[in-house]
């Protein structure tokens, strides 16, 4: 019986080699190092303002 080592060419096989102890401790910091990047580009990020977006003025109360 030989063993495998060709690359996985399936979804399913790339999946189960991600699995696997080392590389799923590879996958798991990319993946969070991916959420980080995606989530600080989008707080760099500056809203778009429209005319309509602004608050209403502030008056003082008629007694």
């Amino acid at each position: 019986m030989t063993e495998d080592t060709r690359p996985p060419r399936s979804f399913k096989g790339l999946l189960r080699w991600a699995m696997t102890p080392p590389q799923a401790w590879g996958v798991y910091l990319l993946a969070i190092m991916l959420v980080w990047l995606v989530s600080f580009y989008a707080g760099t990020l500056k809203p778009k303002k429209t005319p309509d977006a602004s608050p209403p003025q502030v008056t003082a109360p008629k007694s």
